[in-house]
């Protein structure tokens, strides 16, 4: 799979064009989500190109990243007339960045898309890095293939359409960018005194360059998660689980909160498995508890949780599989842990500061 195309932009409106032009096609595609289709793409109105695109439109929220959704994507594409000519552009958050990247990666053995995201979370993570899919018998992402956009357009002008609850989810995948790099020593400190509860747009815009440039080096050195690409699944094992479980509840989180939470556990088993530093644990998990709160579980939630986790991905043979952490930058992946370990990381997060 060749290096995704990421272009970093603060004009959206002659970049788009570029990037359209530069892939032959019959026809025009946007699929975006109705907060996309009502706060971002007015942003885009103006552009003459986009005034005959034929515009898809999905509902929000991860509980809508179905399989009924790939379908009524593929149906509306088939009904409008899409041949394997056409291009599609996904305008919206990690949902239909995910879903859409996959229904056009499947409807007539592919379609080329472009991706614009629209939220913190996509910027930093589910844009980036050629993974499409969506959820399926109530797991994350348990469905998708390897495909990446012909590019990837990230212009920080969407960030003012985002309420804090979306910024603090996207800035939780930021976190763990900054706890595996080994690019930038000091962006863990940068990103653990960020006023994010005032952020200045053009700090943070430069801290998602960073963030990107992270996500980027790893995915070049394994594009399809054979090894060094699982670091980017820190917190994920756990905090999918907590995403699944708040989605049977019928009380759906925000991705990067599940994550935030997941952070809290992974590192603490990181401190009792592979040593990791116990003051960086504790600066973290201050500032998860701080700004993301706690999801309320309690003993009795604990075997769902690890019959979530054991269907995590990344398993083998029947173990419950986690990428920790030595140190920052120092990725231990393949680590596993004991069902008593797990149900230890759980009562810390219930009850440790």
């Amino acid at each position: 799979m060749e290096e995704q195309k990421v272009v970093f932009s603060d004009n959206i409106g002659k970049v788009l064009p570029e990037a359209i032009a530069c892939v032959e096609h019959d026809r025009l595609f946007v699929v975006c989500d109705r907060n996309s289709r009502d706060l971002c793409l007015p942003l885009l109105y103006d552009l003459d190109l986009l005034k005959d695109a034929s515009v898809i439109t999905l509902d929000d929220g991860d509980e809508h990243k179905t399989l009924e959704y790939v379908e009524f994507v593929w149906t509306e594409l088939q009904k409008r007339g899409a041949t394997r000519h056409s291009l599609a552009v996904n305008i919206g958050g990690g949902m239909v960045t995910d879903l859409a990247g996959f229904a056009v990666s499947t409807f007539k053995r592919g379609l080329p898309f472009i991706n614009i995201p629209t939220t913190l979370l996509a910027m930093v993570d589910a844009s980036v890095g050629g993974k499409t899919g969506f959820n399926y018998g109530g797991l994350k992402n348990e469905i998708g293939v390897f495909r990446n956009a012909e590019e990837v357009i990230i212009d920080t002008v969407f960030l003012k359409t985002l309420d804090h609850a979306n910024i603090l989810s996207g800035y939780a995948e930021m976190l763990k960018h900054g706890l595996i790099s080994t690019l930038n020593s000091q962006l863990m400190t940068e990103l653990l005194t960020f006023d994010i509860d005032h952020p200045d747009l053009q700090q943070l815009c430069r801290m998602v360059a960073d963030s990107v440039q992270v996500k980027q080096h790893i995915v070049k050195e394994d594009p399809t998660e054979k090894g060094l690409r699982k670091a980017l699944n820190l917190g994920h094992t756990v905090g999918h689980a907590f995403e699944a479980l708040a989605l049977e509840r019928h009380q759906p989180v925000l991705h990067g909160y599940a994550v935030a939470w997941g952070l809290v556990c992974e590192l603490y088993l990181s401190v009792a498995k592979t040593g990791f530093p116990v003051d960086m644990m504790r600066q973290v998990v201050r500032f998860v508890l701080e700004h993301y709160g706690r999801m309320a579980i309690t003993c009795d939630d604990y075997p769902r949780l690890l019959e979530l986790m054991t269907h995590d991905k990344k398993n083998t043979a029947g173990q419950i599989n986690f990428t920790l952490l030595g140190n920052v930058g120092d990725i231990r992946i393949n680590q596993t842990a004991t069902k008593a370990e797990i149900e230890e990381a759980l009562d810390f997060y219930r009850e440790g500061q």
